[in-house]
């Protein structure tokens, strides 16, 4: 069974993690959940609790097929801790699917990974995507090569449909 990640640090948007922890299964993937200390339970903005399974230092980033960034407030903490943001780097290096939703595209501008990319993300922090060098589309799913990004919640069907479609090709 291929596995994939989803990212987590305290105030992370509970719909853009519950969403894709429970479709990514439903694809059959095995989902494991990394956050910057491992059997640490966080938090999300509205309560729902995330506990992770690893520690950036635990991942070997060539046994997964995909890393998930949802967002919230969480990726500005994320983008301070480098193991996540290396574990980000990692994976686009390798080829593998970065998904990254609402304000998780903050952990793949910390990451350096979206110069020249078609990037879209929460409005308030396309600023920042241009900043880096990419190119900012707003749509509510964008697929350039291995990178997928979506702008809010209400993307959620189309983020996790391209992201599928990507690992099944």
């Amino acid at each position: 069974m291929e596995k994939v990640l989803i990212i987590v640090d305290r105030d992370f948007e509970d719909r853009e993690f519950v969403y894709p922890y429970y479709r990514f299964q439903e694809a059959g993937y095995k989902v494991v959940v990394v956050g910057p200390k491992a059997n640490t339970t966080y938090v999300g903005e509205y309560g729902i609790k995330a506990t992770t399974d690893l520690a950036p230092e635990d991942v070997k980033i060539e046994e997964y097929a995909a890393v998930i960034v949802p967002g919230g407030r969480a990726p500005d903490r994320m983008r301070q801790n480098e193991g996540l943001v290396q574990l980000v780097r990692e994976g686009f290096e390798r080829g593998k699917v970065v998904a990254a939703i609402c304000h998780g595209p903050q952990l793949l501008v910390e990451a350096d990974v979206v110069k020249g990319k078609k990037v879209t993300c929460f409005q308030s922090i396309s600023t920042d995507i241009k900043n880096a060098g990419g190119i900012y589309e707003d749509k509510t799913v964008v697929v350039d090569g291995d990178l997928v990004t979506s702008r809010q919640p209400s993307d959620l069907p189309n983020f996790c449909r391209e992201a599928i479609r990507l690992l099944q090709t």
